[in-house]
């Protein structure tokens, strides 16, 4: 694998100047024209071609959505990158990661956080991540298949947490899940006006939310497709 991972790197490197330059140009909304050292290191370690089918691994590096099945996506790279780098996971932390996928976003927080606990509601997306994160030696990741509208209330309360689908409204669970003094980022929203949110609780309690830029994310179910 590591001979085959060679052969990406460059296309890694492209990927990560692409998100540079995309972060200067958002700015404005980010609040920042660079992204933490830290995320953009664990962005450079996890191979993305590693999460995608494997017809479609020659475009993993590019900064777009990809099909994984179920009719489900990985997120493009910038959005991870902007999401992970508004969470800002820390080496102590316990995160809850809604919406695992095939576990690209959860590879990258595993590098990031002390441990994450990751939420999939369709049990052949969350059997296949369970493999790929174990085949990269990702031993700080505990999965389970469940309704991420519902958190992880048995491992709450949680420093951070993070959605990778979108609901329409911000699922209470969550916000009652998350400590004082933590934060949650997701996108939420009706499909055509979704927005990329990040809530911070303070830590009598208040909530605080701030708007960064319109999204457009798979929703996040209730139950599993049939």
């Amino acid at each position: 694998m590591a001979q085959e991972d060679d052969d990406y790197v460059q296309a890694r490197e492209r990927m990560l100047a692409e998100i540079t330059a995309l972060v200067i140009f958002n700015c404005g909304r980010l609040g920042k024209a660079a992204l933490s050292r830290r995320v953009l290191d664990a962005l450079a370690e996890v191979p993305r071609h590693a999460f995608v089918p494997p017809d479609l691994q020659p475009y993993a590096y590019a900064d777009s959505p990809l099909p994984i099945g179920c009719g489900k996506t990985i997120s493009q790279p910038f959005i991870v990158a902007v999401m992970t780098d508004l969470l800002d996971p820390q080496p102590g932390d316990k995160l809850l990661d809604i919406g695992t996928g095939l576990g690209y976003q959860t590879a990258i927080l595993s590098r990031l956080a002390g441990h994450v606990y990751s939420v999939e509601l369709i049990e052949a997306l969350a059997l296949s991540a369970r493999q790929r994160l174990r085949q990269l030696g990702c031993h700080n990741v505990t999965l389970r298949v469940a309704n991420g509208h519902q958190g992880w209330p048995e491992e709450a309360p949680f420093d951070k947490i993070i959605v990778s689908a979108a609901p329409e409204e911000v699922p209470p669970a969550l916000l009652a899940q998350l400590a004082p003094g933590g934060r949650l980022v997701l996108p939420a929203g009706p499909v055509d006006h979704q927005q990329l949110l990040v809530i911070d609780k303070a830590g009598d309690g208040t909530l605080h939310r701030r708007d960064i830029f319109a999204v457009r994310f798979s929703t996040l179910e209730d139950t599993a497709p049939r």
